[in-house]
């Protein structure tokens, strides 16, 4: 997940920063809001938090832009302030959420994961037909999670990346288990008849004499 982080107190900066990192978190740090919006123009991200006070052009600001080009984009709002103005100011432009400085980092990252996980999971409903995720080793169709194990994930991701090819068992037991399996190669065959019964469609086509090749579902 990418982050984009503006602030401008170096001590702040420092330790929020690096407890997004512990979380895996990929963050850009900006110290004033012009910065923001120059790599919002260039460059995609999961999320953007935001100080209101900041040099140049303010996190208000900045939120602003993100929800003009970027609607997608989930938005924390990081500031000192917390009378009640400025903060509908930030809610009418549809900031995800609020959080008043001094700020446990820990909550803040749970605020974070929340959100992000509340968006991720509108992106996947909004997902049509069958997608492969490969970072979580799911299979999703429209949206809805396919109950697959990880050979039945793995045996599936090998055909849908080169649906033209028909591949032998051969072929497919290397790719899914490298040279660590030993044993009859119809356990491809099981795997095949496991995933026809959870797929929606009918993706997988037996090409007689060689193997298997993926074909959209019917």
């Amino acid at each position: 997940m990418r982050i984009l982080f503006l602030e401008d107190e170096p001590t702040i900066q420092e330790v929020l920063t690096e407890y997004m990192k512990m979380q895996v978190y990929d963050v850009t740090c900006v110290e004033d809001g012009e910065a923001a919006l120059r790599f919002l123009a260039k460059e995609r991200f999961d999320m953007a938090v935001l100080d209101i006070m900041v040099p140049k052009v303010s996190g208000l600001e900045v939120l602003a832009w993100i929800k003009a080009n970027r609607p997608d984009m989930a938005v924390i709002m990081l500031t000192a302030l917390d009378d009640e103005k400025t903060q509908l100011q930030a809610f009418n432009q549809y900031a995800d959420d609020y959080v008043i400085k001094p700020v446990s980092p820990i909550i803040l990252l749970k605020r974070m994961e929340t959100i992000l996980r509340r968006v991720k999971k509108t992106e996947l409903q909004a997902e049509k037909g069958l997608v492969l995720h490969e970072d979580s080793y799911q299979a999703f169709y429209d949206g809805t999670p396919l109950e697959l194990t990880l050979s039945e994930f793995l045996l599936l991701q090998v055909l849908k990346k080169e649906p033209r090819r028909a591949f032998t068992r051969e072929q497919l037991i290397l790719r899914i288990f490298n040279e660590d399996y030993v044993g009859n190669d119809r356990i491809i065959d099981a795997h095949v008849k496991n995933l026809r019964k959870k797929l929606p469609g009918n993706y997988i086509k037996t090409v007689i004499g060689v193997g298997y090749q993926f074909q959209e579902g019917e």
